[in-house]
């Protein structure tokens, strides 16, 4: 008792060490780290400037005119307008910093949706089978066949007819990326699940009485969505693509609605053979760094899941500190009986 106690010790002290991203920094090396870093800056500085939107942006989205008067049409950047304004008037700084609050709105319901939809068919087609297994295999197979910018349109259409207000453009472009990623989900969770219900310890909780449902909220569930966190941040910069898609092809949000990157950037198209440059560059110039900052940690996070990487923090750290849990599993049992590690 006393051996077990000394090898958990250790975790307590350092709990703050194995949070989410913490432990994933810890574990990254070099370039590897860099990436990381990157990435989670890009994504906090695009998280913060959503939720302080209203305290950051000079102006509201839809705003035309202040106590000096109307704004004026493509002004050049000045210090009323930092970033100047835009063909219909509007402030562009304001218009790109509201339009971030828009982006990560979307991309919580899809992914909340997604995540939701896409595991709950994955485990009960995986655990369950039959009929119903390959039925939802087929469904989420010729979903997935259908490119995922035409997918997204034909449901916007069907839900919004195109265009509608903030709440219902958000639910129509939250609902037509759901429809897209539900398949990724899906076959994650039932290739896990097809694999986990037939381990050890589903059967013996399949021995002892417990009931399916049981089995996959307690067990199966918990095993099988261990590499959804990885799908999550790259599907959540795919759904800053798909909005802004929908929005330069003019089946987004009203401007006058909430603020959206791709109508912004549809609306300046003619000002670019103009030599009217901010109101494009800045509008794109935030799809692409929010987008970069996401796939990085979503690519780093993928990285860090191959046991190789372990090794190299081991060459370039020496070994880890005895107690240590790996990301495998493995405890190190340096100076330390294997039988009282295994046994506390």
């Amino acid at each position: 008792m006393a051996t077990a106690t000394t090898v958990d010790s250790p975790v307590r002290k350092r709990t703050w060490r194995g949070l989410p991203l913490v432990k994933q920094v810890r574990q990254s090396v070099g370039l590897q780290r860099g990436m990381l870093v990157a990435g989670l800056v890009l994504t906090g500085v695009f998280v913060l400037t959503a939720v302080f939107a209203p305290l950051l942006a000079p102006y509201e989205y839809d705003q035309l005119r202040d106590a000096n008067g109307p704004f004026g049409s493509q002004a050049r950047p000045s210090g009323n307008h930092l970033l100047g304004t835009t063909v219909g008037g509007y402030d562009v700084l304001s218009r790109v910093i509201w339009g971030t609050r828009t982006a990560l709105a979307v991309i919580v319901i899809a992914v909340l949706l997604s995540v939701v939809a896409g595991v709950l068919l994955g485990l009960v087609s995986g655990y369950f089978g039959g009929w119903l297994d390959r039925l939802l295999v087929v469904v989420c197979d010729a979903v997935y066949a259908f490119p995922s910018l035409l997918l997204a349109i034909v449901v916007a259409i069907a839900i919004s007819g195109g265009q509608s207000s903030l709440i219902g453009g958000v639910l129509a472009a939250a609902i037509s990326i759901t429809v897209v990623f539900i398949p990724q989900y899906f076959r994650v969770v039932r290739a896990e699940t097809v694999r986990i219900k037939s381990e050890a310890f589903v059967e013996s909780a399949r021995v002892i009485g417990a009931s399916n449902w049981r089995i996959m909220a307690r067990h199966v569930l918990r095993n099988a969505t261990r590499t959804l966190p990885l799908i999550l941040t790259l599907n959540a910069s795919e759904a800053i693509l798909t909005l802004a898609g929908l929005g330069f092809l003019g089946f987004g949000i009203q401007p006058t609605s909430a603020a959206e990157w791709g109508y912004d950037l549809k609306q300046s198209i003619a000002d670019v053979s103009s030599g009217i440059w901010w109101t494009s560059i800045f509008p794109g110039v935030a799809i692409v760094l929010t987008v970069l900052g996401l796939t990085l940690v979503g690519e780093s996070l993928n990285d860090l899941a191959d046991p190789r990487l372990r090794s190299r923090r081991a060459a370039a750290d020496g070994p880890p500190p005895a107690g240590t849990v790996e990301p495998g599993g493995a405890v190190v049992a340096t100076d330390i009986a294997v039988g009282g590690v295994w046994g506390g």
